[in-house]
């Protein structure tokens, strides 16, 4: 146990932000820097305001002026300043410099750390609520060479940049805190984020945890901690495992996004992707260089006995990256909620991939009766933007019949309004699917791997097959047992 962690027992109860700066200050161990860019120097104010600090604070900076900032960190490719970029330079030099400064000789016993944001608050206007990236490099041993970090970003919602700067001090506070005194606990780190700030103020949507004490931590895990904390509405992963901020991988891109449980994915769901990706990326507004393909999986197919089950979705989420997709999270439960998501990032074209089973799902006024204005309200902001559905065909396993577009069955009362979008080119067939694989069902190959059947192997993509073999998935019986997401 670390000389920090070791104290916890008698400081447990304490939880008011000045207890918490206070208990770092008292520690004669604690000891670093605080860089904070754009919105001031509110979280080392809190230090300083506590008392003590003398011990703890080396430095308290504010580059503020670009050419200052630039002739300290260097200068980024894109020109900006509020990047996760930024930051790590930030972390990195002021580290550097306070391991410079301060020898080991006369102090052996101090635990470095670095505190950093770099922030845009809300502009005059208001049109832009503001956001921003903090995090701290620390050690929790004098002898570690490899430093910890944990790095977040943010997204303000208040609409003064006095009372964004506010939180951003108290969450500096907090952030700095758990790292100390949280670290064993990424979990009850991430929730004590929050302490003393209203959720309505402020959305945490990426948080990565590095370092030698959280080699155990996987940050896929992390971010759904973030949904399921009500942090955040939507995180996002790319194909080497890392968290990725879904702004930056979204903005101003044409997106294609493809919804299901994928439990596991199959054949099905490549063919779905590949076909519309094939038509998407020819439609006129379209560029290659500018287009991203998103796999969606909705909160509420990660769920079973009320539950999140969190190693479903690790099974899930490790086959999708293996097969190099990009994936969304979302507590998203109406595809107009995620089609709106996508709007606050990009103008471009939208697109989305669906089943028959979707699309009446869609056209299912009980998901809209929490809207004052229906089913009504929620098409206007479906269709409102340049989006196109690209309808997958399914076969009755009654009858046989191929249903498409053009026999697919909704309620009598939504008749004209889905005649309405078809007809307006809203939905479009895709025709060239490979009809050998009509007959394959995530759900049915769940319950064979489930119960041991085989024959499964060759309705899932190439590989997919071999990683569940070797690595166990999917063989809980309750697995199979949920219901078609």
């Amino acid at each position: 146990m670390s000389t920090v962690a070791s104290e916890e027992n008698a400081f447990e109860n304490i939880l008011s932000i000045k207890a918490k700066t206070l208990r770092i200050n008292l520690n004669r161990n604690i000891y670093g820097t605080f860089a904070e860019i754009g919105a001031g120097q509110e979280t080392a104010r809190q230090f300083f305001r506590a008392g003590g600090a003398s011990g703890t604070i080396a430095k308290a900076m504010s580059a503020y002026d670009k050419a200052f900032s630039d002739a300290i960190y260097g200068v980024e490719k894109d020109g900006r300043y509020v990047t996760q970029a930024r930051l790590k330079r930030m972390l990195v030099h002021e580290m550097d410099l306070v391991e410079k400064r301060i020898t080991r000789e006369s102090n052996p016993d101090y635990l470095f750390f670095t505190y950093a944001n770099t922030v845009a608050t809300i502009d005059f206007s208001k049109r832009y609520k503001g956001h921003g990236w903090l995090g701290i490099r620390f050690q929790l041993d004098p002898k570690q060479k490899e430093f910890d970090e944990i790095i977040l970003h943010v997204r303000f919602k208040q609409n003064e940049a006095r009372l964004q700067q506010e939180t951003l001090g108290t969450l500096g506070v907090n952030l700095i805190y758990g790292a100390f005194f949280k670290h064993s606990e990424p979990r009850v780190l991430l929730k004590e984020l929050y302490d003393h700030i209203d959720k309505d103020t402020l959305e945490i949507d990426m948080v990565n945890f590095l370092g030698p004490s959280f080699k155990d931590v996987d940050n896929r895990l992390m971010s759904l901690q973030l949904i399921r904390n009500g942090m955040t509405d939507a995180v996002m992963f790319g194909p080497d495992g890392n968290n990725l901020l879904p702004a930056a991988v979204l903005y101003k891109k044409n997106i294609l996004a493809l919804r299901g449980s994928f439990r596991p994915v199959t054949k099905v769901n490549m063919d779905m992707f590949q076909k519309s990706y094939d038509i998407f990326i020819r439609e006129q507004t379209v560029e290659y260089e500018n287009t991203i393909v998103v796999f969606e999986i909705t909160l509420s197919n990660l769920k079973a006995a009320g539950e999140i089950d969190e190693q479903d979705f690790m099974d899930r989420a490790e086959l999708l990256s293996s097969l190099g997709h990009t994936v969304l999270i979302s507590n998203f439960q109406e595809y107009y909620k995620l089609v709106e998501y996508f709007n606050n990032y990009t103008k471009a074209k939208l697109g989305l991939t669906m089943g028959i089973n979707n699309l009446i799902d869609v056209f299912d006024e009980k998901y809209y009766r929490h809207l004052s204005g229906g089913i009504l309200e929620a098409f206007g902001k479906l269709f409102f933007k340049d989006l196109k559905v690209y309808l997958y065909p399914m076969k009755d396993p009654e009858t046989g019949q191929i249903m498409t577009s053009n026999n697919v069955k909704v309620h009598p009362r939504m008749k004209e309004l889905y005649k309405f979008f078809k007809y307006n080119g809203k939905v479009m067939d895709i025709i060239d699917y490979d009809p050998d694989i009509m007959n394959i069902f995530s759900r049915d190959v769940l319950k064979r791997i489930a119960s041991g059947e085989g024959g499964w192997e060759e309705m899932l993509p190439e590989g997919i097959a071999e990683m569940i073999k070797e690595k166990h998935l999917f063989q809980r019986k309750e697995l199979a047992e949920k219901p078609k997401a």
